[in-house]
């Protein structure tokens, strides 16, 4: 599907610790939000369901909706947009908003020339979905995301509080954004 409204700034990923509190943090983004659904962990008839639902709901609040699969599923499935590593993400749909996973300069530049339409940049900090990986911080995530040809979306660590301090427009969070 086309944008119809400006990119958003704010996203919020579906994972299975934040399952449980997804209708409420769709709820409390702010309109025109972004909601990239993974799931990995449910499958085939029951992740559709949940992605019905929880699509139901984010399109209520005029958020765009992006499946972590195929274009083919995504179109199917009545999603906005795909999610994945670059190589994942084609051939290319114009049709289709398509957002990268990126955690590195070469990444990025991989990314940029596939098509994308924006690259999560990630984890800008410390997160709980790689204890004690490493991490790029504020000033190296700035450095990688100023040169990158397309759109960046901070991602790992990220809430309200990072997000000031990143001094980023383009966030994205798990369990930043989830009512718990």
């Amino acid at each position: 599907m086309a944008m119809i409204q400006p990119f958003p700034a704010l996203w919020l990923l579906s994972d299975a610790r934040n399952d449980a509190g997804l209708e409420r943090a769709l709820a409390a983004l702010p309109h025109g939000s972004g909601f990239v659904y993974r799931h990995y962990h449910l499958d085939g008839p029951e992740r559709l369901a949940r992605f019905r639902m929880l699509r139901r709901l984010a399109r209520a609040r005029g958020h765009v909706v992006v499946l972590a699969d195929s274009a083919l599923t995504a179109r199917e499935w009545g999603a906005d947009g795909v999610y994945g590593a670059p190589l994942a993400l084609w051939p290319r749909r114009g049709d289709l908003l398509q957002l990268a996973t990126a955690h590195s300069m070469r990444e990025l530049g991989a990314a940029a020339r596939k098509g994308a339409d924006a690259v999560l940049l990630s984890p800008a900090f410390a997160t709980r979905t790689h204890p004690g990986a490493p991490f790029l911080g504020a000033v190296r995530f700035r450095l990688l995301a100023a040169q990158s040809p397309v759109p960046v979306i901070a991602l790992g660590g990220m809430n309200r509080g990072t997000a000031r301090r990143l001094q980023w427009p383009h966030w994205a969070a798990i369990d930043g954004l989830s009512a718990h």
